[in-house]
């Protein structure tokens, strides 16, 4: 962590708002990814196809993967 109030990012580079608005849903680590869904990130504002591709690709060299399902209603996603 660094000394202010946002945690460290370990996301792979992705386009500045992918980034930002993956941030602002209070994801920053990859091993978070693994209790949502594709389609969950999908709804975040600013994240695409693209950004979703490379969030993949970050999770498999890690041995992680998406949810298969949704394990959140909609709009539940922050405090993860």
């Amino acid at each position: 962590m660094t000394n202010n109030s946002t945690p460290e990012s370990e996301l792979p580079k992705m386009s500045k708002p992918a980034n930002r608005e993956l941030h602002n849903a209070g994801f920053y680590r990859l091993e978070q990814f693994t209790s949502v869904s594709e389609s969950d990130i999908l709804k975040i504002h600013g994240v695409g196809p693209k950004a979703v591709r490379i969030l993949n690709e970050a999770l498999k060299e890690k041995g992680l993967s998406f949810a298969k399902k949704s394990k959140r209603s909609q709009g539940k996603m922050d405090n993860l």
